[in-house]
């Protein structure tokens, strides 16, 4: 199968760097399609881990959907927070419906020199939420930072530290690295780097419904909250779940073929393109 999809991509031009394919029984294969920095940034497919991280608290029974933030982050309430904060789920951050009117906290985009404080948590706490929250979708990096810290503080661990040990060290992951903050907290949205034969993994530890070469990683329970509710990974069609991020990078996996597959890129039409295909 990854011959078809390397073809696709061959035959359309597009700038892919690598891609991945992996099956249930845990085989992967791994082509180069344009030659790079075998280390790269997934972008917002970091959420997806970010997620399975948040899995991790819910199943040691520290957290759950309906857990208000400001209940875990309250030694960080500014005076003047917006009164709707106090109403901010979990449930409502994983599926960017805190309340946001537009983009928040976006490195990879913004010149984040110019924001008006290193403390993101301050500039995330202090915003004033345009909509009530769980109402509204509106995509942002501030959710899932705000995730990053929600996990430090329930934990006392940084989200990369918390989640290396139990996921990607079990998983034999290569190197990899987490974008901080200037506090020092994993961005949590964005900014991981990591090897695309890594990524991949991540869309087999879901197609075996939390479980890696027969050690228990997240719940099943998890893994169906996540399916159900939508917490990053979205049913695109034919049976695929997928979770995209900036300039092509996606990983996507399907229960029906008992397959996963993942992109590194820099070509926002190879998802679509894939997608379908």
């Amino acid at each position: 199968m990854i011959n078809k999809y390397k073809q696709i991509v061959v035959d359309n031009n597009f700038n892919t760097y690598f891609i991945s394919i992996g099956d249930k029984e845990y085989n992967i294969k791994k082509e180069v399609i344009v030659p790079a920095n075998p280390n790269c940034n997934c972008y917002s497919v970091a959420k997806a881990f970010t997620v399975t991280a948040i899995g991790m608290l819910y199943d040691k029974g520290l957290v759950t959907p309906e857990t208000l933030v400001v209940d875990i982050l309250k030694k960080y309430i500014p005076n003047d927070m917006d009164e709707k904060w106090y109403k901010v789920t979990i449930h409502d951050v994983l599926l960017h419906k805190v309340g946001f009117g537009t983009g928040l906290l976006d490195i990879d985009c913004d010149d984040a020199s110019q924001y008006p404080t290193l403390d993101y948590l301050n500039i995330v706490l202090s915003t004033k939420l345009k909509y009530e929250p769980g109402t509204t979708h509106q995509y942002t990096d501030a959710a899932y930072y705000l995730l990053s810290r929600v996990v430090y503080e329930l934990t006392s661990i940084d989200l990369e530290d918390f989640i290396r040990p139990v996921l990607m060290d079990k998983m034999r992951f290569k190197e990899l690295a987490w974008s901080k903050c200037p506090y020092g907290y994993s961005i949590g949205a964005t900014g991981l780097y990591i090897r695309t034969e890594d990524m991949v993994k991540l869309g087999i530890l879901y197609l075996n419904k939390g479980l890696w070469m027969g050690e228990r990683i997240i719940s099943e329970k998890w893994v169906d909250l996540v399916i159900s509710s939508g917490y990053e990974f979205h049913h695109i069609g034919n049976g695929w779940y997928a979770k995209g991020g900036m300039c092509g990078q996606f990983l996507m996996f399907n229960y029906n073929l008992g397959k996963a597959l993942a992109c590194h890129s820099y070509d926002d039409m190879v998802r679509s393109t894939l997608f379908i295909n």
